[in-house]
Order: structure tokens, then sequence, then C-alpha cells
């Protein structure tokens, strides 16, 4: 049923390994990046528009 005949087999993939692996973690590390990045830009951006609420408090009260 499995196609290696053990775990190291498995990692080295007939030679085509570190290119194999390299490809998902490339993967991984552009779909993390994709879903993490829109929620960076929502914190960054709550952040500016509570400034810029405060700030047009602060003039509304001199």
């Amino acid at each position: 049923m499995f196609q290696f005949e053990n775990f190291d087999a498995f990692i080295a993939m007939g030679g085509h390994g570190p290119y194999v692996w390299g490809a998902y973690g490339l993967s991984l590390a552009i779909m993390a990046w994709l879903a993490l990045a829109p929620l960076r830009r929502q914190r960054v951006l709550l952040a500016t528009l509570r400034q810029r609420i405060q700030a047009q408090g602060q003039r509304g009260k001199g």
C-alpha cells in the first residue's frame, strides 16, 4: 500500500526530495502569506481609522 520502503526513502523520493519538499515549503509559505497579509492590513487600517476618529474628536472639543 505504501510506495516507499521506509521514511527515509519517502523523504528522499528517489532523489527528487529536495525539489518536492522545496515546492511544498514554498507553496505553504505563499498560502500562509495570502491568509495573513489581509489580517495585518486590516489591523493597520483599523488603527489608522481610530487615530483619525480621535483626532477629529480632539478638534471638536477645542
